[in-house]
C-alpha cells in the first residue's frame, strides 16, 4: 500500500489530530537524549488507549511498517530514535495513574505516566516507589521498564525489573496480552512479563503496568565519608549492612577525579579540609532523624578507628543534606564541560571495580596522554560510570568505547548496567553476551516479531 493510503487509513483509525506528520512532528521527536543522529518519522502516532495501540500495530503489522516507541526520550543509548520509514508511537496522552491501592502497596499506572508522577502518588499514600534517577521529571514509566533503569535506589530496592507486578503488552500484530495481576507469587508457567522488561520496545509495546511501592520511610541521614582507597569503600559498605540491614537507600562513590571537578565545576566549598583519594556519599533509612543520627555516628567512629574513612560529614539538615548530594549530582554538569562527554555506564564484579578503574584509567592516560575522565558510581550494585571529555581524547569516540568496552569484557562485566543498548552499544553487545545467547535473544524476536517491525536495528540486528 502506497505510504499516503497507509497514512490515511491510520488517520481514520485514530484521528487526524492525532497523527502528526510532516512539520507537525515535534523536532525533539527525532531524536533522544543520546546525541543520535535525528531522522523524522513518516508520523508521530499519539494513542489514548490500548486500543488505539492495537489498531495502530495492526495496521502496521499489515504494511510492514517499522514501529519505534517513544516515551519520555530520556535515554542515552539511542533507543527511542525514530527510523524515517517508520512511525514513532507516543505515551504522551496514556499518562494517568489509574489507581493505587495503600494496603496492598501497589500503583497502577498507564505506560505515559512519568516517573516523578508515580512517586508523588506514592507519597500521597505515605509510600515510596523505588525507582529514582535525575530524569525523573520526564521519563515515562513504559521507557523505564523497556530499558530496566536503574538509578540511586538499587541497593534497597533493586532495579526497575524488581518493581514490576504485572504488565499489559500490545504484540506486534495487535494482540494484547492483559498480565495486569498484582500478585507476588504468580508460579504459572513463563514470566512474560519479563520478557519485555529491559526488551527496549523490540518484542513489544508497554501500555499499562502495576508496580510494587515500598513503606515511605519518616526519616534519613546523610553523611559524605572520605575514603583511603577502593577496598575501604567495600569494607564500610558491609559494616553498614550490617549495622543497619535493608535500610542503606544510596551508596555513592566518587573517586578523586569526579570529586575534584564537581567542585571545580560547580563552585562548592569541598566539605574537607583536604583532598581525599575518593569519597562516599551515603543515605541511611529510619524512623527517627534522631535514633538514625545516634545510631549512624558510632559506626562511623568504628569505621575511623579502622582505617575505613579518614574523615566524615554528617548532615544536620535537609539543606546540608541536599548541599552534599549536589557534589554528586554533577553529572547534569557534562555536556556543559565536556566537548563532548563520552559516556560509559558499566556494570562489574563488586571486588574487581578499584582494579578496573585503575587498568583503566592507565589504558586510556597511555593512548591519549592528558585525557580528562572522572569516575563515580553506584558501586555498591556493582554500577560504574565513566565519563571521557571527547576533546581530550581528539573525539575518537570509537576507540576509546573499543579500548573501555574491551577492558569490561575482559573483567567478565557488562556492558550496559542501567542505560540500555539502544543504537550506541549494539556493537558492543557481544562483549557481554555469548553467542548461544544472542541466538536465543534472537529467536524469541522472531517468534514475537516475525516481520521485525518493533524499534528495528535496537540492541541487535
Amino acid at each position: 500500500m502506497p505510504t499516503t493510503d497507509f497514512l490515511k487509513q491510520l488517520a481514520e483509525e485514530i484521528g487526524s489530530d492525532r497523527v502528526l506528520t510532516g512539520d507537525r512532528i515535534p523536532a525533539r521527536c527525532h531524536t533522544d537524549w543520546s546525541g543520535a543522529d535525528p531522522a523524522a518519522p513518516l508520523a508521530l502516532v499519539c494513542p489514548q488507549d490500548t486500543q488505539e495501540v492495537s489498531k495502530v500495530l495492526q495496521l502496521c503489522s499489515l504494511h510492514h511498517v517499522p514501529v519505534v516507541p517513544q516515551g519520555g526520550l530520556t535515554g542515552l543509548a539511542g533507543g527511542a530514535v525514530p527510523r524515517a520509514n517508520g512511525i514513532a508511537l507516543s505515551f504522551e496522552l496514556m499518562n494517568a495513574i489509574e489507581s493505587i491501592e495503600p494496603h496492598a502497596a501497589i500503583v497502577r499506572a498507564q505506560a505515559g505516566a512519568t516517573v516523578q508522577s508515580v512517586q508523588e502518588a506514592a507519597i500521597k499514600m505515605g509510600l515510596q516507589f523505588g525507582v529514582d534517577f535525575g530524569a525523573r521529571g520526564s521519563a515515562q514509566i513504559g521507557g523505564a521498564i523497556s530499558t530496566n533503569a536503574g538509578g540511586n535506589g538499587v541497593l534497597q530496592y533493586g532495579m526497575m525489573r524488581e518493581q514490576v507486578l504485572g504488565l499489559e503488552i500490545v504484540l506486534a500484530d495487535g494482540t494484547v496480552l492483559p498480565m495486569l495481576r498484582p500478585m507476588l507469587k504468580n508460579n504459572t508457567g513463563y514470566d512474560l512479563k519479563q520478557w519485555f522488561t529491559g526488551a527496549e520496545g523490540t518484542l513489544g509495546v508497554i501500555t499499562r503496568a502495576v508496580l510494587r511501592l515500598r513503606p515511605l520511610p519518616q526519616a534519613k541521614a546523610t553523611a559524605l565519608a572520605a575514603l583511603p582507597n577502593f577496598d575501604a569503600s567495600l569494607a564500610l559498605l558491609a559494616r553498614l549492612s550490617a549495622s543497619f540491614p535493608g535500610a542503606i537507600s544510596a551508596y555513592e562513590l566518587m573517586w578523586q577525579d569526579f570529586f575534584v571537578t564537581s567542585l571545580s565545576w560547580q563552585k562548592l566549598r569541598d566539605p574537607f579540609s583536604k583532598i581525599h583519594p575518593m569519597a562516599v556519599l551515603l543515605t541511611v533509612d529510619g524512623c527517627s532523624a534522631e535514633a538514625l543520627q545516634s545510631a549512624l555516628e558510632p559506626v562511623l567512629t568504628d569505621a575511623m578507628a579502622a582505617g575505613e574513612i579518614i574523615d566524615v560529614v554528617i548532615a544536620q539538615s535537609q539543606q546540608q543534606s541536599r548541599a552534599l548530594w549536589k557534589i554528586r549530582e554533577a553529572t547534569a554538569e557534562l555536556s556543559v564541560h565536556m566537548h563532548p562527554p563520552i559516556n560509559f555506564d558499566v556494570s562489574l564484579p563488586l571486588a574487581e571495580i578499584g582494579r578496573f578503574a585503575q587498568d583503566c584509567r592507565a589504558a586510556l592516560s597511555e593512548q591519549w596522554s592528558g585525557h580528562q575522565t572522572i569516575f563515580f558510581g553506584h558501586v555498591a550494585d556493582g554500577n560504574l560510570h565513566i565519563s571521557t571529555d571527547g576533546s581530550t581524547v581528539a573525539q575518537a569516540l570509537h576507540d576509546v568505547e573499543s579500548l573501555v568496552y574491551g577492558l569490561v569484557e575482559s573483567y567478565g562485566g557488562s556492558v550496559s548496567a542501567e542505560h540500555g543498548i539502544g543504537l550506541h552499544k549494539k556493537p558492543y553487545l557481544s562483549a557481554s553476551r555469548t553467542a548461544a545467547e544472542l541466538e536465543v535473544m534472537r529467536a524469541i524476536k522472531r517468534a514475537l516479531d516475525p516481520a521485525g517491525i518493533m524499534n528495528p536495528g535496537k540492541v541487535f540486528d
